[in-house]
């Protein structure tokens, strides 16, 4: 039987949960977590290793429009990433619902050729009834592969993958 592995970039919004996801995914605290935006100035990176393979999580910094030299070059690592990787997960926040930002994000993703995962992340703090309108209202945009629901508590949803 062969290894596999690939490289997975987590992209969304400042303070979506990018490095919480990946700090429970990876099973460590390898991304530092703060309600601070703009926490996470370069790629982190955190290995996922079972029986099945790798998987080499990118975090990055969150990506927003830049109203700073310092912001452009967080944004420039972010983006840089989307077309290094085999897979992206895409974070959105479900209390926030799907913003202007999300929407800046999408435009950079429908640019790319790299397979995107929908997470919706901390589905805890909404009611149920309000995660397929979000699911939906972001599929316009992006042909998405799979969505993944992450609740933000010690109960982690793991993906299959």
């Amino acid at each position: 039987m062969s290894h596999k592995s690939g490289f997975v970039a987590l992209i969304g919004r400042p303070n979506v949960g990018k490095s919480t996801l990946m700090n429970h995914v990876v099973g460590q605290k390898v991304a530092i977590m703060s309600d601070k935006p703009q926490t996470t100035r370069n790629k982190i990176r955190g290995i996922f290793t079972d029986e099945r393979g790798q998987i080499v999580f990118l975090d990055t910094p969150g990506i927003h429009k830049p109203k700073s030299k310092l912001g452009e070059r967080l944004v420039q690592t972010a983006q840089a990433t989307l077309e290094e990787v085999d897979l992206i997960l895409f974070l959105v926040d479900a209390e926030e619902g799907l913003g202007p930002g999300d929407r800046f994000i999408i435009g950079h993703l429908q640019q790319v050729n790299t397979p995107v995962f929908l997470v919706v992340n901390k589905i805890d703090r909404v009611h149920p009834d309000s995660l397929l309108p979000l699911i939906d209202a972001t599929a316009v945009s992006i042909p998405f592969r799979k969505w993944f629901p992450f609740p933000r508590s010690r109960e982690i949803i793991r993906p299959p993958w």
